[in-house]
């Protein structure tokens, strides 16, 4: 019989190339934590095995047994049938049709519930981060791409169907970007931090003499999302007009969906959120000024998140208490 009487949670975070593993709370405080490396080209058998050995080794190693556990969550990237808990596709792992819940419960005998990692890290920062207390609140990662999660009245919001809630692939423009979904002007194709990256190298080649070009040391192939937003602090023409151009689209996104779900909050995550109230402050500004009934009714604020690099953890382990409340 386990020393340990208070149950915890195994969250999961299934990366391109690690998986993150931890130990957490009911106060969603990670108690101990490893990480493995994914090596997504193998067989998915081989990956849930390293998966399933890692957690079994780590709750051991801290003290705990199965039976000490509510059950185990994973975000993983890609479209999911949580449902099922099948991994109906993820570009980054290259899976199509895999039985995630189902396998790793062969090695984790206990509940296991799946779902995609925006939406985790949504419900994540619900429970424990910059919307903890909120009964509903969007979430937006701005990293490679542009993901998004939905919480509505403590639970996520999936839509009808596997492929419901993909934020970044709403259209906010008519430039013809293309966007890696196949469509042209997505959300995705304007503010994730890599359209702001190759905004910037375009930038920086058609006017050679602005800061773009100093603050990458003359190699565009070393232009980074943090770069647009030093050289418009430090009042270049080039990188005023950059961030100028990525704040509109980005509220012009966050517009759309305040007038459709009017949450509580704005969560933002991703490595662009550094930036601090640099991103927020003109982001906020721009949602009061065009959301619908303003004058009238409430604007929801945008925020950045708390939960950092614990995030998927965190959040993967929240889907356990979420989907077990809803049973």
């Amino acid at each position: 019989m386990s020393e340990k009487k208070e149950k915890i949670m195994i969250g999961i975070d299934l990366g391109g190339t690690g998986i993150k593993i931890g130990l957490v709370d009911k106060a969603y405080e990670i108690i101990a934590q490893t990480t493995v490396p994914t090596r997504g080209e193998r067989p998915y058998q081989q990956v849930i095995a390293d998966m399933g050995n890692a957690a079994l080794k780590l709750l051991e190693e801290s003290g705990y047994q199965v039976s000490d556990c509510l059950g185990a969550g994973i975000g993983s990237p890609g479209m999911i049938d949580s449902k099922n808990g099948i991994v109906l596709y993820s570009n980054n792992i290259r899976w199509d049709h895999v039985p995630l819940a189902t396998e790793l419960e062969t090695y984790l005998p206990m509940p296991v519930y799946i779902n995609n990692d925006a939406n985790c890290a949504a419900l994540g920062e619900t429970v424990k981060g910059a919307a903890k207390g909120c009964s509903s609140a969007i979430f937006l990662t701005l990293g490679t791409g542009v993901g998004g999660g939905i919480v509505i009245d403590g639970k996520i919001f999936e839509g009808g169907h596997p492929g419901g809630a993909e934020l970044g692939h709403i259209r906010i423009a008519s430039e013809g970007r293309k966007c890696t979904c196949g469509r042209e002007d997505c959300l995705e194709a304007y503010a994730s931090a890599s359209a702001l990256i190759g905004d910037a190298k375009r930038m920086a080649e058609r006017f050679p003499n602005s800061m773009l070009w100093e603050l990458c040391g003359h190699d565009l192939e070393q232009m980074n999302a943090k770069m647009p937003f030093d050289a418009a602090q430090a009042g270049d023409p080039c990188g005023q007009a950059l961030i100028g151009l990525y704040i509109r689209y980005l509220a012009d996104g966050i517009t759309d969906l305040a007038n459709i779900f009017r949450p509580d909050m704005f969560v933002l995550g991703g490595g662009i959120c550094a930036q601090g109230e640099k991103l927020t402050e003109p982001l906020n500004r721009c949602l009061r000024e065009n959301c619908f009934g303003a004058f009238v009714s409430y604007v929801p604020p945008i925020v950045i998140a708390k939960n950092g690099n614990d995030a998927g953890m965190i959040g993967a382990a929240s889907l356990v208490a979420s989907m077990q409340k809803e049973a």
